[in-house]
């Protein structure tokens, strides 16, 4: 899939591992960070119906830097005419908008300036982050550069249990098979049809922590199905040839996936299945991010803490992954069921997701997260502790007070 769509993007014919592509930009999006450094704003950019702004990781804006530069940003807007602007009161998590706005598009190539870029391969897009200055560039001219990666199969079978989600399908590869520097990442097989759109954004998204190039799924009905009334340009969906070569082919059965806890520091080679944990007590548990901040990891967690108490001494965050998610979970009655069990739930914001506000951990602290990711520091001191999980083990953990299994806490 990804030779496919960097050989259109590049204009060949064909593309193969090791070749260098210069490629045509069809999208280009940018956040809220880049306009706090000291990198030029440009003064032109290559397209402004290609670009949009999303302010998400610092909103509202925690301290004067971060408000200087989403000034910044609203000028940069106007001044180009960018219409695609997601400023506070319409924003959301870059990753959760783009999908949800149709801005991921199948076939097309897509660059952000946010690591976990890689969520919109869920719909058959090729995306990946790219560093400030790469992306600087891609503003100005429309164009990017990639290595071709040889390619990861993953073959799908069965259909997941009940209590196991597309976190824990991922951290189940990852604790398996580790590292996946330099490789793509492609999924497909008879069980991709049992898995949700929002397990398959979370999987694709968290790639990015095995350090996968790019991480991408088909176009199958249930994507075109998402995707009509949100994207109103035509696409080309792109699909591997059968006699495609690949760098390794590995059968994944949904069935056998349990409930997986990554434990601090690192995921490759790291993860366990959470009935195998030792009795770990926790301090915080937070519910949130692109990776697990959409509207069923809400219902999740509403499901379990219902009628029940957050442990004491538990503080239990929840973050929406865009304001469209927050107004859903307060129609339907998540959010009332979450703060009555003692929850805080926040406005949509990466905030918590990289220790810089709405939920710093603090040093000796232990906190189980459905964010991201769990390295020394992520959360705040990195005298703390993350361990991450799914969201339904994240809510199940608030109520326990230490990280449990948490299907019991899961209506049958």
């Amino acid at each position: 899939m990804i030779e496919k769509i960097l050989a259109r993007a590049s204009g060949q014919d064909h593309v193969q591992p090791g070749d260098i592509v210069i490629c045509e930009v069809d999208k280009a999006i940018q956040i809220d960070g880049p306009f706090n450094f000291t990198e030029p704003i440009p003064t032109r950019v290559w397209d402004p119906d290609r670009i949009a702004v999303v302010l998400d990781h610092a909103v509202p804006a925690p301290s004067i830097a971060d408000a200087d530069g989403q000034r910044a940003a609203r000028q940069f807007v106007a001044r180009h005419g960018i219409t695609k602007f997601f400023d506070i009161g319409s924003q959301g998590i870059v990753h959760q908008v783009v999908l949800e706005e149709g801005l991921a598009v199948p076939g097309q190539l897509l660059t952000c300036t946010d690591s976990h870029t890689c969520a919109s391969g869920a719909v058959n897009c090729a995306a990946r982050g790219l560093g400030r200055l790469e992306m600087l560039q891609v503003l100005c001219t429309g164009k990017t550069w990639y290595r071709v990666g040889p390619t990861i199969r993953y073959e799908l079978v069965g259909e997941l249990p009940p209590g196991a989600y597309g976190k824990d399908v991922f951290l189940a590869i990852a604790g398996r098979y580790g590292e996946h520097s330099n490789k793509n990442v492609e999924f497909g097989g008879p069980g991709l049809a049992t898995l949700r759109l929002d397990d398959r954004a979370t999987i694709a998204t968290m790639f990015a922590e095995v350090s996968a190039e790019f991480a991408t799924f088909p176009a199958d009905q249930l994507v075109l199905d998402f995707l009509a009334g949100r994207c109103s340009e035509p696409f080309e969906p792109v699909t591997s040839d059968a006699d495609a070569s690949y760098a390794a082919v590995r059968q994944v059965d949904l069935a056998d996936v349990v409930p997986y806890v990554a434990r601090p520091d690192y995921v490759p080679h790291n993860t366990v299945p959470v009935t195998q944990l030792e009795e770990v007590r926790i301090d915080q548990a937070f519910v949130g991010s692109c990776a697990n901040g959409k509207l069923e990891d809400i219902r999740i967690a509403a499901e379990v803490v219902r009628g029940k108490k957050v442990h004491a001494g538990v503080r239990f965050l929840v973050t929406p992954a865009s304001q469209k998610v927050y107004l859903q979970a307060v129609r339907l009655g998540y959010v009332e069921a979450l703060v009555e069990a003692g929850a805080v739930v926040t406005n949509s914001t990466c905030g918590a997701c990289f220790g810089y506000h709405m939920g710093v951990v603090g040093a000796g602290e232990t906190c189980v997260t459905s964010s991201t990711r769990n390295f020394k520091g992520r959360m705040g001191s990195p005298e703390s502790r993350v361990f991450m999980a799914s969201s339904a083990t994240v809510a199940a953990s608030a109520i326990a007070g230490r990280i449990v299994d948490p299907r019991p806490f899961l209506k049958s």
